[in-house]
């Protein structure tokens, strides 16, 4: 303390004097924070623009037509392919049916469609060749020809265990181009093919493939066993049904019937009758209206079966109860305990005339009606050392 009584700082620590006071500046506007980045943006956006070209316009007033790239000739499969639908479609038509039905109101009668499918026209004397299931429930019944030009058509004859009907058109012939009839006894597995038809009304529609099988069953409407069927990977769909199925020369080997597809369209899986069986069964629906058999009441074995083993004829499968061929003493295939095959006997002649194939029996039974005696010859025991020659006489029977 001083003598005058007031205190000292010199007792005291001293401390520097308070820094003057600054003012904070407030802060700027919160967009300034971004501006690093934006400029860093815009600079890549112009980087990018630079390597990669500008924005172009809209449209351009100069637009003209591009050059045509001269195609070249044709491959010769596509050329052969394209000549034989020109050839074949003409015989192709179109078939759709209808139902008559009386309004219940007004007692007018109107016509409903009921369905529709294809064909193929076997003469100029106006027979069309379809399935009998096309033809299922119609009342009235139009063919259309490849010209587009529409006839009505008159229902001539079903064979529903064929599955195959026959319609006559008053076209005049010119109109009328037949389509070339092939074989089925002689086909092979990987065969080209092609279709013909007008799947869900599309007419003139062609598809190709190869032959996947040979020797399938399918069930008839009748609920009879189509034996022989061709099967295909060409796409069938419905419509598709009664047209042909053609090999790589343009000849009909087989009708398009059915198609086994859990969806209803051509899962590669179609089937087609054989044409030996169509060749056999339309005349008789032309001349007769319907297909009366004469026969021996046995099951055949497929031809494919006969090649392999080497023999030319006929196998018995196996030989009906009570039938004309189990009296006339024909022996069947058989199989013993120990799983060994037992070839039945195998028809060579029938008549006098060879039977090389299924179809060369059928077509020599044609020519006999029920009840007439013919003699058939067979190789009994074959592929054995007791192999032996027999011939047999037998009373033909009518086939159900």
């Amino acid at each position: 303390m001083s003598p005058d009584g007031t205190m000292s700082s010199e007792g005291y620590d001293s401390y520097p004097p308070p820094p003057p006071l600054r003012r904070t500046p407030p802060p700027g506007p919160a967009w300034r924070s971004f501006l690093p980045l934006a400029f860093v943006v815009f600079a890549l956006v112009l980087i990018v623009r630079a390597w990669f070209g500008g924005p172009t316009q809209l449209f351009d007033a100069n637009a003209v037509p591009r050059t045509v790239v001269a195609r070249g000739d044709l491959a010769d499969d596509e050329r052969a392919t394209i000549d034989l639908f020109k050839a074949a479609s003409h015989s192709v038509v179109f078939i759709t049916t209808s139902t008559v039905t009386q309004s219940p109101y007004t007692f007018n009668v109107m016509e409903q469609p009921q369905g529709s499918g294809s064909g193929f026209i076997w003469d100029d004397q106006g027979y069309i060749v379809t399935n009998g299931h096309v033809l299922e429930g119609a009342q009235r019944v139009q063919v259309t020809l490849s010209d587009q030009s529409t006839w009505k058509a008159r229902v001539v004859g079903v064979a529903l265990d064929n599955d195959l009907a026959v319609l006559k058109i008053d076209a005049p012939s010119s109109k009328l181009q037949a389509v070339s009839l092939g074989t089925s006894s002689d086909l092979e597995v990987g065969q080209k093919v092609l279709a013909i038809g007008n799947p869900f009304g599309l007419d003139q529609t062609l598809t190709t493939g190869i032959i996947s099988g040979l020797g399938r069953q399918i069930r008839a409407q009748s609920g009879r066993t189509i034996s022989g069927v061709i099967q295909t990977d060409a796409a069938i769909n419905p419509g598709n049904s009664g047209g042909p199925l053609l090999d790589s020369a343009g000849r009909m080997i087989g009708v398009n019937t059915a198609i086994m597809s859990p969806s209803g369209v051509s899962a590669g899986i179609g089937f087609a009758i054989p044409v030996d069986t169509v060749n056999r069964v339309v005349p008789s629906l032309v001349s007769k209206g319907q297909v009366e058999r004469a026969g021996l009441g046995i099951h055949i074995g497929p031809d494919q079966w006969m090649r392999r083993l080497g023999y030319e004829g006929v196998l018995v499968l196996g030989v009906e109860p009570g039938s004309a061929a189990e009296k006339a003493g024909l022996v069947s295939t058989t199989r013993n305990e120990d799983g060994n095959i037992h070839l039945g006997d195998i028809i060579l002649q029938v008549a006098g005339k060879k039977t090389r194939n299924a179809n060369d029996l059928l077509d020599a039974l044609a020519n006999f009606g029920v009840g007439d005696t013919v003699e058939i010859q067979v190789l009994r025991k074959a592929n054995t050392d007791q192999e032996t020659r027999e011939t047999l006489t037998i009373a033909l029977q009518a086939l159900p």
